[in-house]
Protein backbone atom coordinates (compact mmCIF):
# COMPACT_ATOMS: atom_id res chain seq x y z
CA UNK A 1 0.00 0.00 0.00
CA UNK A 2 1.30 3.10 -1.31
CA UNK A 3 2.53 6.22 1.25
CA UNK A 4 -0.14 8.15 0.28
CA UNK A 5 -3.32 5.83 1.09
CA UNK A 6 -5.93 6.93 3.89
CA UNK A 7 -4.59 5.99 7.28
CA UNK A 8 -7.71 4.58 8.53
CA UNK A 9 -8.10 5.79 12.44
CA UNK A 10 -11.34 4.27 14.77
CA UNK A 11 -12.52 7.54 15.91
CA UNK A 12 -16.37 6.38 17.39
CA UNK A 13 -17.04 3.05 19.14
CA UNK A 14 -20.92 1.84 20.34
CA UNK A 15 -21.22 -1.53 22.58
CA UNK A 16 -23.88 -3.16 23.56
CA UNK A 17 -23.01 -6.24 25.98
CA UNK A 18 -24.15 -8.61 28.43
CA UNK A 19 -22.49 -6.34 30.79
CA UNK A 20 -23.59 -2.91 29.69
CA UNK A 21 -25.53 -1.00 26.62
CA UNK A 22 -23.35 1.34 25.91
CA UNK A 23 -19.27 1.96 26.05
CA UNK A 24 -19.14 3.12 29.15
CA UNK A 25 -20.91 0.91 31.43
CA UNK A 26 -19.46 -2.12 29.38
CA UNK A 27 -15.97 -0.80 29.96
CA UNK A 28 -16.73 -0.05 33.84
CA UNK A 29 -18.19 -3.51 34.30
CA UNK A 30 -14.79 -4.90 32.51
CA UNK A 31 -12.13 -3.40 34.80
CA UNK A 32 -14.22 -4.12 37.84
CA UNK A 33 -14.42 -8.20 36.39
CA UNK A 34 -17.79 -8.29 36.49
CA UNK A 35 -19.48 -11.62 34.88
CA UNK A 36 -22.60 -11.10 32.53
CA UNK A 37 -22.81 -14.91 31.95
CA UNK A 38 -25.84 -16.44 33.49
CA UNK A 39 -28.88 -19.10 33.34
CA UNK A 40 -30.48 -18.32 30.02
CA UNK A 41 -33.92 -16.24 30.49
CA UNK A 42 -35.56 -15.43 27.34
CA UNK A 43 -36.60 -19.31 26.40
CA UNK A 44 -36.42 -22.17 28.85
CA UNK A 45 -33.25 -23.63 27.97
CA UNK A 46 -33.70 -26.82 30.41
CA UNK A 47 -34.07 -29.48 27.43
CA UNK A 48 -30.53 -28.45 26.17
CA UNK A 49 -26.97 -29.42 26.72
CA UNK A 50 -26.24 -25.67 27.25
CA UNK A 51 -28.21 -23.62 29.81
CA UNK A 52 -26.05 -20.77 30.50
CA UNK A 53 -24.93 -17.88 27.94
CA UNK A 54 -23.95 -14.14 27.77
CA UNK A 55 -27.81 -12.60 27.56
CA UNK A 56 -28.10 -8.78 27.69
CA UNK A 57 -30.53 -8.12 30.39
CA UNK A 58 -34.11 -6.85 28.75
CA UNK A 59 -34.22 -2.96 27.89
CA UNK A 60 -37.14 -0.83 27.04
CA UNK A 61 -36.58 -0.51 23.38
CA UNK A 62 -38.76 2.18 22.80
CA UNK A 63 -36.34 4.51 24.63
CA UNK A 64 -33.71 3.47 22.04
CA UNK A 65 -35.43 2.76 18.34
CA UNK A 66 -38.34 4.28 16.48
CA UNK A 67 -41.59 1.57 17.11
CA UNK A 68 -41.67 1.47 13.54
CA UNK A 69 -38.62 -0.51 13.25
CA UNK A 70 -39.93 -2.95 15.89
CA UNK A 71 -42.01 -5.52 13.71
CA UNK A 72 -39.29 -5.26 11.14
CA UNK A 73 -36.35 -6.34 12.97
CA UNK A 74 -34.83 -8.96 15.33
CA UNK A 75 -33.38 -9.01 18.28
CA UNK A 76 -29.64 -8.43 16.75
CA UNK A 77 -30.32 -5.77 14.71
CA UNK A 78 -32.11 -3.63 17.59
CA UNK A 79 -28.83 -3.97 19.24
CA UNK A 80 -26.81 -3.20 16.11
CA UNK A 81 -28.93 0.20 15.61
CA UNK A 82 -28.27 1.18 19.21
CA UNK A 83 -24.30 0.18 18.64
CA UNK A 84 -24.24 1.70 15.67
CA UNK A 85 -26.04 5.03 16.88
CA UNK A 86 -23.56 5.28 20.02
CA UNK A 87 -20.89 4.90 17.79
CA UNK A 88 -21.69 7.68 15.25
CA UNK A 89 -22.33 9.95 18.19
CA UNK A 90 -19.24 9.24 20.48
CA UNK A 91 -17.31 10.57 16.60
CA UNK A 92 -19.85 13.26 16.38
CA UNK A 93 -20.21 12.14 12.58
CA UNK A 94 -23.80 13.26 11.08
CA UNK A 95 -23.75 11.43 7.47
CA UNK A 96 -26.55 13.83 6.55
CA UNK A 97 -24.26 16.79 6.58
CA UNK A 98 -21.81 14.90 4.27
CA UNK A 99 -22.08 14.25 0.72
CA UNK A 100 -24.20 11.56 -0.94
CA UNK A 101 -21.61 8.36 -0.71
CA UNK A 102 -18.95 9.86 1.72
CA UNK A 103 -20.23 6.92 4.22
CA UNK A 104 -20.16 3.07 4.24
CA UNK A 105 -21.14 0.48 6.12
CA UNK A 106 -19.44 -2.98 6.62
CA UNK A 107 -20.68 -5.72 9.25
CA UNK A 108 -20.33 -9.39 10.16
CA UNK A 109 -22.81 -11.59 11.13
CA UNK A 110 -23.06 -15.50 11.65
CA UNK A 111 -26.27 -16.42 11.00
CA UNK A 112 -28.93 -13.58 10.92
CA UNK A 113 -31.82 -12.85 12.61
CA UNK A 114 -32.69 -16.23 13.67
CA UNK A 115 -35.35 -15.34 16.74
CA UNK A 116 -37.49 -13.94 14.00
CA UNK A 117 -37.28 -16.57 11.85
CA UNK A 118 -38.56 -18.60 14.58
CA UNK A 119 -41.47 -16.59 15.18
CA UNK A 120 -42.54 -16.48 12.00
CA UNK A 121 -42.25 -20.71 11.18
CA UNK A 122 -44.43 -20.86 14.36
CA UNK A 123 -47.01 -18.73 12.92
CA UNK A 124 -46.89 -20.42 9.58
CA UNK A 125 -47.30 -24.22 11.25
CA UNK A 126 -49.84 -22.90 13.37
CA UNK A 127 -51.93 -20.43 12.07
CA UNK A 128 -51.22 -20.19 8.05
CA UNK A 129 -49.09 -18.59 5.34
CA UNK A 130 -51.19 -15.39 5.68
CA UNK A 131 -50.13 -14.49 9.12
CA UNK A 132 -46.75 -14.37 8.49
CA UNK A 133 -45.17 -11.03 8.52
CA UNK A 134 -43.48 -9.55 4.88
CA UNK A 135 -40.84 -8.64 7.09
CA UNK A 136 -39.74 -12.21 6.93
CA UNK A 137 -38.30 -11.97 3.41
CA UNK A 138 -35.22 -9.46 4.97
CA UNK A 139 -35.09 -9.38 8.99
CA UNK A 140 -33.66 -12.92 9.18
CA UNK A 141 -31.07 -12.39 6.52
CA UNK A 142 -27.47 -12.01 7.27
CA UNK A 143 -26.80 -8.78 5.30
CA UNK A 144 -29.81 -7.02 7.85
CA UNK A 145 -27.77 -5.16 9.69
CA UNK A 146 -25.71 -3.33 7.68
CA UNK A 147 -29.26 -2.68 5.49
CA UNK A 148 -30.83 -1.28 8.42
CA UNK A 149 -28.20 0.61 9.43
CA UNK A 150 -27.17 2.20 6.00
CA UNK A 151 -31.11 2.81 5.97
CA UNK A 152 -31.70 4.53 9.21
CA UNK A 153 -28.86 6.49 9.18
CA UNK A 154 -28.42 7.80 5.20
CA UNK A 155 -25.58 5.40 4.24
CA UNK A 156 -25.54 5.34 0.35
CA UNK A 157 -21.67 4.20 0.09
CA UNK A 158 -20.18 1.07 0.02
CA UNK A 159 -22.20 -1.50 2.13
CA UNK A 160 -21.71 -5.29 2.83
CA UNK A 161 -21.72 -8.19 4.95
CA UNK A 162 -18.88 -10.92 6.52
CA UNK A 163 -20.90 -14.18 7.23
CA UNK A 164 -18.76 -15.87 9.66
CA UNK A 165 -18.88 -16.04 13.26
CA UNK A 166 -15.70 -15.30 15.63
CA UNK A 167 -13.22 -14.03 12.72
CA UNK A 168 -15.41 -12.85 10.73
CA UNK A 169 -16.01 -9.22 13.12
CA UNK A 170 -12.16 -8.85 12.08
CA UNK A 171 -13.01 -9.17 8.31
CA UNK A 172 -15.21 -6.64 8.56
CA UNK A 173 -13.31 -4.08 9.83
CA UNK A 174 -10.23 -5.09 7.29
CA UNK A 175 -12.71 -4.78 4.25
CA UNK A 176 -14.05 -1.21 5.66
CA UNK A 177 -10.27 0.07 5.74
CA UNK A 178 -9.79 -1.49 2.41
CA UNK A 179 -12.85 1.43 1.53
CA UNK A 180 -10.97 4.01 2.83
CA UNK A 181 -8.20 3.19 1.36
CA UNK A 182 -9.89 3.23 -2.11
CA UNK A 183 -11.45 7.14 -1.06
CA UNK A 184 -14.33 6.76 1.24
CA UNK A 185 -13.87 8.63 3.83
CA UNK A 186 -16.79 7.16 6.67
CA UNK A 187 -17.38 3.82 7.31
CA UNK A 188 -19.43 2.15 9.38
CA UNK A 189 -17.72 -1.16 10.88
CA UNK A 190 -18.00 -3.98 13.40
CA UNK A 191 -19.93 -6.75 14.38
CA UNK A 192 -23.27 -7.25 16.36
CA UNK A 193 -24.48 -11.14 16.71
CA UNK A 194 -25.95 -13.72 18.67
CA UNK A 195 -30.05 -13.92 18.62
CA UNK A 196 -30.48 -16.41 21.70
CA UNK A 197 -33.59 -18.75 20.77
CA UNK A 198 -34.33 -22.37 20.66
CA UNK A 199 -33.74 -22.50 16.99
CA UNK A 200 -30.60 -21.22 17.04
CA UNK A 201 -29.20 -22.91 20.25
CA UNK A 202 -29.82 -25.80 18.92
CA UNK A 203 -27.40 -25.06 15.94
CA UNK A 204 -25.10 -23.45 18.17
CA UNK A 205 -24.67 -25.97 20.74
CA UNK A 206 -24.11 -29.07 17.67
CA UNK A 207 -20.69 -27.30 16.97
CA UNK A 208 -19.70 -29.46 19.70
CA UNK A 209 -18.02 -26.95 21.41
CA UNK A 210 -20.12 -25.75 24.16
CA UNK A 211 -19.77 -25.66 27.70
CA UNK A 212 -22.66 -27.77 29.38
CA UNK A 213 -21.54 -26.84 32.49
CA UNK A 214 -24.50 -24.72 34.56
CA UNK A 215 -22.09 -22.89 36.75
CA UNK A 216 -22.16 -19.22 35.38
CA UNK A 217 -18.76 -19.35 37.15
CA UNK A 218 -17.30 -22.67 35.83
CA UNK A 219 -19.20 -22.61 32.40
CA UNK A 220 -16.24 -20.85 30.16
CA UNK A 221 -12.46 -20.80 31.47
CA UNK A 222 -10.51 -20.73 28.34
CA UNK A 223 -6.67 -21.21 29.10
CA UNK A 224 -7.36 -22.92 32.33
CA UNK A 225 -6.92 -27.08 33.64
CA UNK A 226 -11.08 -27.22 34.22
CA UNK A 227 -11.89 -25.99 30.52
CA UNK A 228 -14.58 -27.86 28.60
CA UNK A 229 -15.68 -25.28 26.19
CA UNK A 230 -17.25 -22.09 25.77
CA UNK A 231 -20.24 -20.20 26.77
CA UNK A 232 -21.79 -18.51 24.01
CA UNK A 233 -23.40 -14.75 23.87
CA UNK A 234 -25.15 -11.95 22.29
CA UNK A 235 -23.95 -8.55 20.98
CA UNK A 236 -20.88 -6.57 19.93
CA UNK A 237 -18.92 -3.16 18.91
CA UNK A 238 -19.68 -1.18 16.08
CA UNK A 239 -16.67 1.42 15.11
CA UNK A 240 -16.60 4.63 13.00
CA UNK A 241 -13.59 4.53 10.71
CA UNK A 242 -12.18 7.40 9.20
CA UNK A 243 -9.13 8.23 6.93
CA UNK A 244 -6.57 10.14 9.30
CA UNK A 245 -7.00 13.10 6.99
CA UNK A 246 -10.77 13.25 6.25
CA UNK A 247 -11.40 12.78 10.39
CA UNK A 248 -9.29 15.86 11.25
CA UNK A 249 -10.94 17.68 8.61
CA UNK A 250 -14.22 17.11 9.73
CA UNK A 251 -13.11 18.13 12.97
CA UNK A 252 -13.67 14.79 15.04
CA UNK A 253 -12.72 15.56 19.00
CA UNK A 254 -11.06 12.13 19.28
CA UNK A 255 -8.77 9.68 17.58
CA UNK A 256 -8.91 6.52 20.01
CA UNK A 257 -6.30 4.68 17.50
CA UNK A 258 -5.81 3.14 14.25
CA UNK A 259 -6.47 -0.01 12.21
CA UNK A 260 -2.74 -0.43 11.73
CA UNK A 261 -2.98 -4.14 10.56
CA UNK A 262 -5.28 -7.08 9.64
CA UNK A 263 -4.56 -10.47 8.12
CA UNK A 264 -6.79 -13.83 7.93
CA UNK A 265 -5.70 -17.45 6.93
CA UNK A 266 -7.43 -20.49 6.80
CA UNK A 267 -6.69 -23.51 8.20
CA UNK A 268 -5.50 -26.74 5.74
CA UNK A 269 -7.12 -29.41 5.01
CA UNK A 270 -7.52 -32.28 8.22
CA UNK A 271 -5.26 -34.92 7.70
CA UNK A 272 -2.79 -32.97 5.07
CA UNK A 273 0.00 -32.70 7.66
CA UNK A 274 0.90 -29.17 7.40
CA UNK A 275 -0.18 -26.80 10.23
CA UNK A 276 -2.87 -24.63 11.48
CA UNK A 277 -2.56 -20.83 10.30
CA UNK A 278 -3.01 -19.20 13.57
CA UNK A 279 0.87 -18.63 13.60
CA UNK A 280 0.56 -17.22 9.80
CA UNK A 281 -2.19 -14.34 10.22
CA UNK A 282 -0.01 -13.24 13.41
CA UNK A 283 2.60 -13.02 11.76
CA UNK A 284 1.01 -11.39 8.56
CA UNK A 285 -0.82 -8.96 10.80
CA UNK A 286 2.08 -7.98 12.35
CA UNK A 287 3.76 -7.56 8.85
CA UNK A 288 1.20 -5.33 7.24
CA UNK A 289 1.26 -3.43 10.61
CA UNK A 290 5.46 -2.97 9.96
CA UNK A 291 5.24 -3.74 13.69
CA UNK A 292 7.83 -6.32 15.61
CA UNK A 293 6.44 -8.69 18.11
CA UNK A 294 8.48 -6.66 20.62
CA UNK A 295 6.64 -3.90 20.13
CA UNK A 296 2.96 -5.64 20.87
CA UNK A 297 2.64 -4.50 24.03
CA UNK A 298 -0.92 -6.65 24.91
CA UNK A 299 -2.52 -9.63 23.12
CA UNK A 300 -6.03 -10.23 23.24
CA UNK A 301 -6.23 -13.73 23.16
CA UNK A 302 -9.39 -15.99 21.43
CA UNK A 303 -9.60 -18.48 24.18
CA UNK A 304 -12.20 -20.55 23.08
CA UNK A 305 -12.22 -22.52 25.80
CA UNK A 306 -11.36 -25.67 23.88
CA UNK A 307 -8.26 -27.27 25.64
CA UNK A 308 -6.66 -28.41 22.61
CA UNK A 309 -7.15 -25.59 20.71
CA UNK A 310 -6.39 -23.40 23.91
CA UNK A 311 -3.57 -24.85 23.78
CA UNK A 312 -2.46 -24.44 20.07
CA UNK A 313 -3.06 -20.32 20.61
CA UNK A 314 -0.90 -20.24 23.62
CA UNK A 315 1.86 -22.29 21.82
CA UNK A 316 1.72 -19.54 18.51
CA UNK A 317 2.17 -17.00 21.22
CA UNK A 318 4.54 -17.84 22.43
CA UNK A 319 6.51 -18.61 19.33
CA UNK A 320 6.15 -15.60 17.81
CA UNK A 321 6.65 -13.19 21.37
CA UNK A 322 8.50 -15.53 23.53
CA UNK A 323 6.90 -17.91 26.27
CA UNK A 324 5.48 -15.42 28.86
CA UNK A 325 6.93 -11.83 27.34
CA UNK A 326 3.78 -10.30 26.75
CA UNK A 327 0.47 -9.98 28.69
CA UNK A 328 -2.05 -11.88 27.04
CA UNK A 329 -6.32 -11.26 28.67
CA UNK A 330 -9.28 -12.61 27.21
CA UNK A 331 -11.84 -9.84 28.67
CA UNK A 332 -14.43 -12.34 26.21
CA UNK A 333 -14.50 -14.17 29.76
CA UNK A 334 -16.98 -11.97 30.75
CA UNK A 335 -19.37 -11.97 28.12
CA UNK A 336 -18.84 -15.13 26.42
CA UNK A 337 -18.24 -15.68 22.69
CA UNK A 338 -20.60 -13.02 20.41
CA UNK A 339 -20.20 -14.73 17.79
CA UNK A 340 -19.78 -12.38 15.28
CA UNK A 341 -19.33 -9.74 17.77
CA UNK A 342 -17.14 -10.76 19.59
CA UNK A 343 -13.83 -10.40 17.57
CA UNK A 344 -14.70 -6.39 17.48
CA UNK A 345 -15.63 -6.27 21.49
CA UNK A 346 -12.49 -7.33 21.89
CA UNK A 347 -11.24 -4.03 19.55
CA UNK A 348 -13.06 -2.05 21.47
CA UNK A 349 -11.12 -3.40 24.91
CA UNK A 350 -7.98 -3.14 22.73
CA UNK A 351 -8.46 0.73 22.13
CA UNK A 352 -10.20 1.64 25.49
CA UNK A 353 -6.80 -0.22 26.99
CA UNK A 354 -4.49 1.71 24.92
CA UNK A 355 -6.14 4.92 26.15
CA UNK A 356 -6.41 4.03 29.44
CA UNK A 357 -3.19 1.89 29.89
CA UNK A 358 -4.69 -0.58 31.81
CA UNK A 359 -5.03 -4.34 30.92
CA UNK A 360 -8.16 -5.67 31.74
CA UNK A 361 -8.19 -9.28 33.55
CA UNK A 362 -9.67 -12.60 32.87
CA UNK A 363 -11.98 -13.66 35.20
CA UNK A 364 -13.09 -17.40 36.98
CA UNK A 365 -9.42 -18.82 35.64
CA UNK A 366 -7.92 -19.90 38.88
CA UNK A 367 -6.35 -23.56 37.32
CA UNK A 368 -4.26 -21.68 35.16
CA UNK A 369 -3.19 -24.74 32.17
CA UNK A 370 -0.57 -22.95 30.32
CA UNK A 371 1.73 -20.80 32.54
CA UNK A 372 5.23 -21.56 31.37
CA UNK A 373 3.51 -20.18 27.98
CA UNK A 374 1.41 -17.16 28.51
CA UNK A 375 1.48 -14.29 31.01
CA UNK A 376 -2.21 -13.96 31.21
CA UNK A 377 -3.43 -10.92 33.33
CA UNK A 378 -6.12 -12.86 35.93
CA UNK A 379 -8.92 -11.69 38.59
CA UNK A 380 -7.47 -7.52 38.45
CA UNK A 381 -6.87 -4.91 35.76
CA UNK A 382 -3.13 -4.79 35.43
CA UNK A 383 -1.93 -0.91 34.58
CA UNK A 384 0.42 -0.86 31.67
CA UNK A 385 1.69 2.34 29.63
CA UNK A 386 0.45 0.50 26.21
CA UNK A 387 0.59 1.19 22.65
CA UNK A 388 0.07 -1.42 20.50
CA UNK A 389 -2.28 -4.32 20.71
CA UNK A 390 -2.86 -7.60 18.68
CA UNK A 391 -6.28 -9.27 18.70
CA UNK A 392 -6.51 -12.35 17.68
CA UNK A 393 -9.95 -14.45 16.47
CA UNK A 394 -10.65 -17.88 15.17
CA UNK A 395 -14.18 -18.92 13.81
CA UNK A 396 -15.54 -22.60 13.55
CA UNK A 397 -14.54 -24.20 10.19
CA UNK A 398 -10.67 -22.99 10.05
CA UNK A 399 -10.91 -19.67 9.88
CA UNK A 400 -8.01 -17.33 11.49
CA UNK A 401 -7.85 -13.40 11.74
CA UNK A 402 -5.61 -11.22 13.52
CA UNK A 403 -6.08 -6.93 13.64
CA UNK A 404 -3.33 -4.96 15.28
CA UNK A 405 -4.35 -1.37 16.91
CA UNK A 406 -2.14 1.23 17.48
CA UNK A 407 -2.47 4.43 19.66
CA UNK A 408 -2.78 7.71 18.23
CA UNK A 409 -1.54 11.13 18.60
Amino acid sequence: MSGSAPRPVITGIGVVAPTGLSTGDWWAAVLRGESGIRRITRFDPSGYSATVAGEIPEYTTTDRLPSRLLPQTDRMTRLALIAAEEALSDAGAEPATMPDFACGVVTAASAGGFEFGQKELEALWSKGGRYVSAYQSFAWFYPVNTGQISIRHGLRGPGSAVVAEQAGGLDAMAKARRHIRSGTPLMVTGGVDGSLSPWSWLCIIRSGRVSESSDPRRAYLPFDRRAEGAVVGEGGALFVMEGREQARERGAERRYGEMAGHASTFDPRPGSGRPPGLRRAVELALADARTAPSDIDVVFADASGVPELDRLEAEVIAEVFGPRAVPVTAPKTMTGRLLAGGAPLDVAAALLSLRDGVVPPTVHVDAPAHEDLLDLVRDEPRERTLSTALVISRGLGGFNSALVVRSTP
